[in-house]
């Protein structure tokens, strides 16, 4: 009864989001009561869903293993925690939590934007008749809602091992949350392109929510980053996996458009790339929804499944991209700027900037959709992985920051006074080559690549540090959130440039009782242990280390799943200020020896710091956003 009920809510749910499209479309919108009525009808529909997932979620916490859904990724074996992250540990489930998230942004805008608005309206429409698209995927090809027939299994099947982690409680819904966030600024975009109305500063609406689903996607991809770096016992931070550069791409489309928001908000100057850059943004998120959940990659993040969802994401994803491309195109003449972007100006560093994210981009989706091409052409499998990738990524970041630290003194509107602006840039010049220098003094010989990544990234951190010192002695204004995440940049350079040339490995054979030695630590495998979980058995190895005369513990697993009968292997990571000593246990050879991996991983968590100062740097805008507005 409790599935019907919510099957049906969903139903009627969709049902009212379309009747909502119909009435923007049919009232006239500058009336009150047709704006109270869209906005009622919207919230209706929104939280008639929201019941409906929530009723979704009782059924699985109650191990009702009826429902198809749940009879194949719960049991009731799991922590009621884990029962909950397993509807979105697959993809029926994480759909529903996508169209939930979709459907909150909207129901949040509805709520918190001013009535009087002169498009709040078409956008809700857009954002309906989106969320209706979804939902009919959802009902008609991936349908939760279905039921284990004759009789239902006295006991589920069970979460991915890899998959039972409190990090994916939070990874997928940040991430998710990220990636649908941007439909305000797109469903804006297109209602101030239908509206016509030039004198709507549409950039300025909407920046607010560009920014807070920028750090939502920040957050997710980092998360992401860091529970494969520990739970899939590899010890890297990023593969290069399709499903991670789809993640990628609306993220470096979205930093641009948040950099030509700035811009456009100023001033009419690249409004048109502004509206063109929140069309891309969305469209990119739409295409990571279509490359996870088509089943044309094989990757351990993505949900195959058979081509009729694929074909269904695609031709959506189509007319999405086909429609608000074409009422872009429609509008162009409308949107130019009588103005001209002053050379050295901080516009048009963006706007260089622009360039290099839209090759990053373009650079992404060749090396994702080129050996799936190549397969449909010769049926041959082809792989392009961390060399291409590498290669055009290093050159193209360089090029980026040495426009990031030239501009970092311009102006809006002006000519940046090269004078006084070179004259910080040599001091910071200066003190990277100082900085450099004492790195090969210490590392050795490197890579002329990673020499320059070294260099570029202590300038642009010395070169704020100048920046902040100097203002606050002249008491001038500072932009906080742009020094902290550019700051944040800079680090990221540095730390992967460090991880990559500094971190080692070494595998060895062995026993109870025998010692290894790796660098300067000291290892002894001591112990063996069997231990039993409530869903799971685990052997359960100790090591004893000694690390510059202090001694600690370490005590990797491998794990075997009752329902799954599926293995998997645990890290034991300690952690020191500049590196991690990463280690887990592989197979068990003749002998009675053991697989034995050892990694020292320099700067890791630096990478991670540097991504929260960007997120960071977002909420300190939004903050400064709402205290203007108040």
């Amino acid at each position: 009864m409790i599935l019907d009920i919510a099957h049906y809510l969903s139903i009627l749910s969709t049902a009212i989001f379309m009747l909502t499209f119909t009435l923007v479309l049919i009232l006239d919108r500058s009336v009150s009561h047709s704006t109270l009525l869209i906005k009622r009808s919207y919230s209706h529909a929104f939280l008639l869903f929201l019941i409906s997932f929530l009723l979704y979620v009782y059924l699985a916490l109650t191990d009702n293993f009826s429902v198809s859904y749940i009879a194949q990724h719960s049991n009731s074996l799991l922590p009621n925690f884990y029962k909950v992250t397993s509807i979105w540990s697959a993809h029926e489930g994480s759909m529903f939590l996508w169209i939930i998230f979709l459907s909150l942004w909207g129901f949040i805008f509805n709520l918190s934007t001013d009535r009087d608005l002169k498009v709040k309206n078409l956008s809700i429409g857009i954002i309906s008749i989106i969320i209706v698209g979804f939902q009919l995927f959802l009902l008609i090809t991936s349908n939760p809602f279905e039921v284990v027939l004759p009789f239902a299994p006295e006991n589920g099947a069970d979460i991915n091992p890899v998959l039972q982690d409190p990090a994916l409680a939070i990874h997928p819904p940040t991430l998710y949350l990220g990636y649908v966030g941007f439909v305000i600024p797109f469903a804006y975009a297109l209602a101030f392109l239908i509206n016509k109305d030039q004198s709507i500063e549409w950039e300025k609406k909407v920046k607010s929510w560009s920014v807070m689903a920028w750090v939502f996607l920040t957050i997710g991809i980092s998360l992401g980053s860091w529970w494969a770096y520990y739970e899939l016992g590899w010890g890297g931070y990023w593969f290069w996996d399709p499903v991670e550069n789809v993640a990628l791409m609306p993220w470096l489309a979205a930093t641009a458009f948040l950099h030509s928001l700035s811009v456009a908000s100023k001033s009419n100057v690249l409004r048109i790339w502004t509206l063109l850059l929140s069309i891309i943004v969305f469209s990119l998120s739409l295409f990571g929804a279509f490359i996870v959940r088509s089943g044309i990659i094989d990757s351990i993040h993505s949900f195959a499944n058979d081509p009729q969802r694929g074909m269904y994401l695609l031709a959506f994803i189509a007319v999405i991209l086909f429609v608000s491309l074409g009422l872009f195109a429609s509008r162009l003449n409308m949107f130019e700027s009588s103005k001209n972007i002053k050379a050295l100006s901080k516009e048009s560093f963006i706007s260089l900037n622009n360039i290099f994210f839209g090759v990053l981009i373009f650079s992404t989706m060749m090396g994702i959709t080129y050996p799936l091409i190549y397969e449909l052409i010769y049926d041959q499998k082809i792989s392009v992985g961390a060399p291409f990738y590498n290669a055009i990524y290093a050159p193209i970041t360089i090029l980026a920051t040495m426009i990031l630290v030239i501009s970092i003194d311009s102006r809006w509107g002006r000519t940046i006074d090269t004078g006084r602006s070179f004259n910080m840039l040599y001091i910071s010049l200066a003190m990277g080559l100082i900085g450099l220098s004492l790195i090969r003094y210490f590392v050795g010989d490197m890579s002329f690549i990673i020499m320059i990544s070294f260099l570029m990234g202590l300038i642009i951190i010395f070169r704020y540090l100048i920046l902040v010192i100097k203002n606050i002695l002249e008491k001038k204004y500072i932009n906080t959130p742009s020094v902290i995440a550019h700051t944040g940049l800079g680090l990221l350079i540095l730390s992967i440039s460090a991880n990559s040339i500094l971190s080692s490995e070494k595998v060895f054979n062995m026993k109870p009782n025998e010692v290894r030695k790796f660098e300067n630590i000291r290892i002894e495998f001591n112990d063996l242990e069997l231990l039993n979980n409530s869903n799971h058995d685990s052997i359960k190895a100790t090591f004893a280390l000694d690390h510059n005369g202090k001694s600690f513990y370490l005590s990797p697993e491998k794990r075997k799943y009752f329902a799954r009968g599926q293995i998997t292997s645990e890290t034991a990571i300690k952690i020191m200020p500049i590196r991690d000593i990463y280690l887990t246990i592989g197979e068990q050879l003749e002998g009675g020896q053991w697989v034995v991996n050892v990694q020292l991983n320099y700067f890791i968590r630096f990478i991670w710091l540097s991504a929260a100062m960007m997120a960071f740097s977002g909420l300190l805008i939004i903050s400064n956003i709402i205290r203007r507005k108040s």
